[in-house]
């Protein structure tokens, strides 16, 4: 447990990373914990920024957005304008949906959600003419294994 989490808070945490729709009640049943007690904490727990919001998982299929691809970026530009550029340009791109700046080869790690390869090729067009990129490449997800939003909580 991490010091500024107790074992209700964890249990809490994990009920709603299961749930996020549950009620305060159907919460405080699931952890043991009074309802007043249970209302609290998770407002204590969303002002101190451990919840940052509660939303609803879509079906990527369902929505048009069936095809996962990792976009790999090399940079010759480390410089403060470029990397507002970059920000920019990523945050203004809604099919890229994490962004992760990496050690080691690669610079950045991109993951969009896309319908296909078409889909992909307007999405690179529209990349590159916001900021200037070394190189791109791109990894398309052939199956998805696992994939989770719950963040582990240690116990």
């Amino acid at each position: 447990m991490t010091p500024e989490l107790d074992n209700f808070d964890h249990r809490l945490l994990d009920a709603l990373q299961q749930d996020g729709t549950l009620s305060v009640e159907a919460l405080s049943e699931r952890v043991n914990l009074s309802r007043n007690a249970c209302w609290r904490r998770v407002k204590a727990l969303e002002a101190r920024g451990v919840i940052r919001g509660r939303v609803a998982l879509l079906d990527p299929e369902r929505v048009g957005c069936g095809l996962t691809v990792l976009i790999q970026i090399r940079t010759d530009r480390h410089d403060p304008a470029w990397l507002e550029a970059f920000r920019n340009a990523v945050e203004t791109l809604p099919e890229i949906v994490d962004v992760w700046r990496t050690s080691g080869e690669l610079d950045y790690v991109l993951r969009a959600r896309i319908a296909d390869v078409k889909a992909y090729d307007r999405l690179y067009q529209r990349l590159i003419a916001r900021v200037s990129l070394a190189d791109v490449s791109a990894s398309f997800v052939m199956e998805e294994i696992k994939s989770t939003t719950r963040v582990p909580l240690p116990l």
